[in-house]
């Protein structure tokens, strides 16, 4: 407990301090993240028995970090469909050696572990990105508190028992409810929308931070773990503190998009 304390304490205010300056800091911060949680996710997949491609998923994740952080956003899309016929590809001319399987989980470890979480530096990159990416960070927050907290106290369904055994339905509502509170909160200090809208927001971070933790979950119970690494004391890897963030921040970015 002391371990998590003192992680949290000097890893928050250095996440949310590199956000806030933006620009090569934001940039340099989702480089580290993407390609740390890159690692954590091969290596879940080593335990699986999945045959993992490092330096070729590494490759392609630096080509679309490279295209990202440089603002040449029509070279993205090409990118993941190159990297998507160089799997299939791959199948095509190796097979049986290379397995479906394979293919199928060095593909999505690119999009999952550097693609989504690298959508943080987007978010950030837009007119009002810093609000945003402080809106959906609070609300990422305030759902996995709020479902501790009500889970804790009044939990008595299991939401998804196969996948965490301590999840529930109660938990799950009172984290979505925490979401469009906080929501509130933001909309009467800093408004630009309509308090329904920021609700709105509040209930799709409140679900979708929800099933990206047990995205995660799941995960690790396909291969066994109990973390996806041990680089935060206290925490486990990138991906147990990034899981929720990771679902969350892709959704706010092309909905702030397709409404602007």
């Amino acid at each position: 407990m002391v371990e998590r304390t003192i992680s949290a304490l000097i890893g928050a205010p250095l996440f949310l301090g590199l956000i806030y300056m933006g620009g090569p800091y934001t940039a340099i911060m989702v480089a580290v993240l993407t390609l740390l949680s890159l690692r954590e996710f091969l290596q879940i997949g080593e335990k699986m028995g999945v045959r993992i491609w490092y330096k070729l998923t590494t490759i392609v994740s630096v080509v679309w970090l490279i295209s990202l952080f440089i603002g040449d956003q029509e070279w993205m899309l090409p990118v993941l469909v190159f990297w998507l016929l160089i799997g299939l590809g791959r199948l095509a001319l190796t097979f049986p050696k290379t397995s479906l399987s394979d293919v199928s989980f060095n593909l999505l470890a690119v999009f999952y572990a550097v693609v989504l979480l690298s959508h943080l530096y987007l978010l950030r990159q837009l007119p009002s990105g810093i609000k945003l990416t402080f809106l959906t960070i609070c609300l990422v927050w305030a759902t996995d508190t709020g479902a501790y907290l009500i889970g804790r106290q009044f939990g008595k369904h299991l939401l998804a028992p196969q996948v965490s055994p301590k999840k529930t339905v109660e938990g799950s509502l009172g984290g979505i409810f925490f979401s469009m509170v906080v929501a509130m909160v933001f909309w009467r200090i800093f408004g630009g929308a309509t308090w329904l809208r920021y609700i709105f927001v509040g209930v799709i971070i409140g679900i979708s931070a929800q099933i990206g933790d047990l995205f995660e979950s799941a995960l690790k119970r396909s291969a066994g773990v109990k973390d996806s690494g041990k680089l935060i004391p206290g925490h486990g890897g990138i991906l147990d503190r990034f899981d929720s963030l990771i679902f969350a921040i892709p959704l706010v970015y092309y909905g702030v998009k397709l409404l602007s």
